[in-house]
């Protein structure tokens, strides 16, 4: 294909806030006011031309924008000099944000490279309630007192490492498509270090870049299948956070772990482990939303889990029935036929005199979570062949 066209090239899917009792933080303040958020992402694809997408899906008031810019990103809070260009939208520097609704920038003339790294800016006059944010973005973002979204230098009084209300990067480039990856923590970037852009998904994408394909994190720390908490439940968010995406092609699957673990422990104390037939239902809804679409999908096995989280409050995460039905699902992945094609994580990661366990070298040492190795093996471990790289 190789047409010029608009792809996306960065992602964070939108979350809603949770409740202050739920057992982690949200890590953003309850509202902004008079502040500029500064954030940075690295993009997957370069082009000659760039949008930014903001996000207040969760919001049931509408936000006002004063301002937004993008640069190229430096170290820390700095921006390269004199690559600073203002947001606009609909021609206006100033806008509106919908509930319930994405906002797209108009294009910005400016030639990124692959795999540059830029700050976006973000200025909220009034006082606005954050509700939709991305809680595990694995990247320091700077906020600052007024209307910083011009300055070269940003002395920021708080940071975070939650996205917030930024939720996509599209580029005008000479593309092959899309790939979106659509999974949980392991996919969001817990067990590698923060700024490190170290994710499987990240290799992932530089495996593909040669062949201008892009990558999109559609991660969310906590996702299910089924159930909402983290984020809503998979169907909930497929449309949004996959078939959504221009130019996507393929997306590959790895979810599910969390609707195994999560039953009986502080993160759902009363909920009953789902049967087998449960998940194998939602991963065919899935299925058959990529194919109603022309989206070739592509299963992922789960990773071993025992031990995980031991010495913490979530230790009762991992229980032997909960890694036999981690097994039947993985039998019905590599068996059932339903996936256009299948990548085995669980075989690539887990130790080979313990097959329930992560292989030491892969384990960010929570025993869940692949560590910097793992992720690096994971992506390698992809066939991209079976991707269908560059097909019509």
């Amino acid at each position: 294909m190789n047409d010029r066209s608009w792809v996306g090239v960065w992602s964070a899917s939108p979350q809603p806030i949770w409740e202050q009792d739920f057992i982690f933080p949200t890590k953003i303040p309850a509202q902004a006011h008079d502040q500029t958020v500064r954030q940075v992402v690295r993009v997957s694809l370069g082009g000659s031309q760039v949008r930014v997408i903001f996000s207040n899906e969760y919001g049931t008031t509408p936000l006002r924008i004063g301002a937004a810019s993008m640069a190229m990103a430096g170290d820390g809070s700095a921006i390269v000099p004199d690559t600073m260009r203002p947001l606009t939208f609909g021609g206006e520097f100033a806008t509106i944000l919908p509930a319930g609704a994405p906002l797209v920038s108009d294009p910005v003339d400016m030639d990124v490279g692959e795999a540059a790294r830029l700050a976006v800016s973000l200025y909220l006059p009034d006082e606005t309630p954050l509700t939709t944010f991305h809680w595990d973005g694995k990247q320091t973002a700077y906020i600052g007192p007024g209307d910083l979204t011009a300055h070269g230098i940003f002395s920021p009084t708080d940071t975070t490492d939650a996205r917030v209300l930024l939720s996509g990067v599209r580029v005008n480039a000479s593309n092959n498509g899309a790939v979106v990856v659509f999974g949980d923590s392991i996919t969001d970037g817990a067990g590698v270090p923060l700024d490190a852009d170290a994710r499987w998904t990240d290799h992932l994408a530089r495996r593909l870049a040669p062949q201008r394909v892009s990558v999109l994190n559609a991660g969310i720390s906590g996702a299910r299948l089924l159930q909402d908490k983290m984020g809503v439940n998979a169907s909930a968010r497929f449309t949004r956070d996959v078939l959504a995406q221009p130019g996507v092609k393929t997306v590959i699957l790895l979810l599910g772990i969390n609707d195994i673990g999560w039953p009986g422990t502080a993160f759902a104390r009363e909920q009953a482990k789902p049967s087998v037939g449960s998940l194998i239902s939602a991963y065919r809804q899935l299925i058959a939303l990529a194919h109603a679409h022309n989206v070739r999908i592509v299963g992922a096995t789960l990773t071993p889990f025992e031990g995980a989280l031991s010495e913490t409050p979530l230790d009762d995460y991992y229980h032997a029935d909960k890694d036999a039905l981690r097994q039947e699902v993985n039998r019905w992945i590599r068996s059932g036929g339903a996936f256009d094609a299948i990548v085995d994580f669980d075989a690539l990661l887990r130790d080979p005199a313990y097959p329930s366990r992560l292989a030491a070298r892969f384990d960010s040492g929570d025993h869940l979570h692949p560590g910097e190795q793992g992720n690096q093996a994971m992506a390698e471990g992809v066939d991209l062949d079976a991707l269908l790289i560059g097909q019509p």
